[in-house]
């Protein structure tokens, strides 16, 4: 959503977790680990793991097992063993044998990618359910989360939360606060509206600035189009739809929002291909660069909904572009590009020339087993969520639940059981 978070943006922000949320960032180079720091046997990557830990390995899970490849037993272990007995994670627990107490930082954002990755890995139940029980007894007044527990809900974490509880198969519009708001309403209110005053329109904001003023993000903006529509980070091939609209009035509906977020997007790509990174705060030179993470999650959310064929200029300059960029960042970057190739249809194997399954396996611990997709049979991630369907040009009733899926092979056909329940947001 995803949603990328830098070593060094962390760990300037380290200092003031109990004030505000860290900012989710880039996937980029982190320090090295001092000599006397010894990595884990099972962890993935070689850099210090101390803010990224549970979160590259979390997303090198998700992207193996699209692409056929399952992890290893020790690092799986490893993954289970970072949970807290209350079912947190925090972002890295150096010795996992020493119980979570009062100051260890629980992190919304890696209890929620580990939820995600435990669940395609499969058979660890209870892990999810503990991951999933403290996630819903940490959410805001306002419906949703912020980086840590008790933080300000902001539009990554809260879309990274949805994604993890969608894939346990939690029903969302259950999940309210004693006031009644849902995990939705937080994101229709980072939702700027499509009014024809500004470029900005149908973007996210991570959360409103000091002034209480949305600005937009265009990292924001890609994981919220995944949380408004209850999608988690990995999503299959889905076909391309009608061009996003940018539809003005006030954001009434998760699918509104998500449709307005993916207009943008398509807008923010549309004259290089790729996104840029914002400015670092404080810093002389503010020259744009690209931001290859970002536009990586911004190809998964414009395909997630409906608009593949819009991130295909995008797509075609990651391959051209990204092999430095996850070279250097190590295995969450390999896993963004791979999430990015397997949501449009693209070979991971061979992008731009580059294997990312091959070099992301390489990584961490040899694969217990590599299979390599029939492409001719992949019909796309095999989603548990509840997605959204859309129907024509306009928002009909929110937000409708797949209740269940039936294929008879035998007589040729096959049926699909769906309830629709309206979501009406305020």
């Amino acid at each position: 959503m995803t949603v990328r978070r830098s070593a060094a943006a962390l760990a300037a922000s380290a200092a003031v977790l109990c004030a505000a949320a860290a900012p989710a960032a880039v996937a980029a180079p982190s320090p090295t680990p001092s000599p006397s720091a010894a990595l884990p046997a099972g962890l993935y990557g070689t850099k210090d793991p101390t803010y990224d830990g549970v979160w590259r390995q979390s997303l090198s899970f998700l992207a193996q097992k699209l692409e056929g490849v399952t992890p290893a037993a020790k690092p799986v272990e490893w993954l289970i063993g970072q949970q807290c007995a209350d079912g947190s994670y925090a972002a890295y627990r150096p010795d996992a044998s020493v119980p979570c107490d009062d100051k260890t930082v629980r992190d919304t954002n890696a209890t929620a990618a580990a939820t995600q990755a435990l669940v395609e890995i499969g058979g660890h139940v209870d892990i999810v359910n503990n991951g999933v029980r403290w996630l819903k007894s940490v959410q805001n007044e306002d419906g949703g989360w912020g980086y840590t527990a008790g933080a300000p809900s902001d539009a990554n974490s809260t879309s990274l939360v949805i994604g993890a509880l969608a894939r346990q198969g939690q029903r969302l519009p259950d999940i309210t606060t004693p006031g009644g708001k849902t995990p939705y309403d937080p994101l229709l209110a980072l939702a700027i509206p499509c009014d024809g005053r500004s470029e900005d329109g149908g973007a996210f904001a991570y959360q409103p600035d000091k002034k209480g003023k949305l600005v937009a993000n265009a990292d924001a903006t890609a994981a919220a189009v995944l949380g408004a529509m209850g999608k988690a980070l990995a999503v299959g091939n889905n076909a391309a739809g009608k061009a996003p609209v940018c539809r003005p009035g006030a954001v009434r509906t998760p699918e509104q929002a998500a449709q307005n977020g993916a207009h943008y997007l398509v807008g923010a790509l549309a004259k290089t291909g790729h996104l840029n990174q914002p400015p670092m705060p404080g810093a002389d030179d503010t020259t744009p660069l690209p931001d290859v993470g970002n536009t990586a999650d911004a190809v998964v959310a414009l395909s997630a909904s409906g608009h593949q064929d819009k991130a295909a200029g995008a797509l075609a300059w990651l391959k051209k572009n990204s092999a430095d960029w996850a070279a250097q960042s190590g295995p969450a970057a390999y896993a963004q590009l791979i999430l990015a190739a397997h949501a449009t249809g693209a070979k991971a194997r061979d992008f731009g020339g580059v294997d990312l399954v091959a070099r992301l396996n390489a990584t961490g611990p040899a694969p217990a087993s590599v299979v390599t997709p029939d492409p001719s049979a992949d019909t796309g991630y095999v989603s548990t969520e509840k997605d959204q369907v859309h129907s024509g040009d306009d928002v009909i009733g929110g937000v409708w639940w797949y209740v269940g899926i039936g294929l008879v092979v035998a007589a040729g056909a096959f049926f699909v059981i769906s309830g629709r329940r309206k979501n009406q947001q305020s």
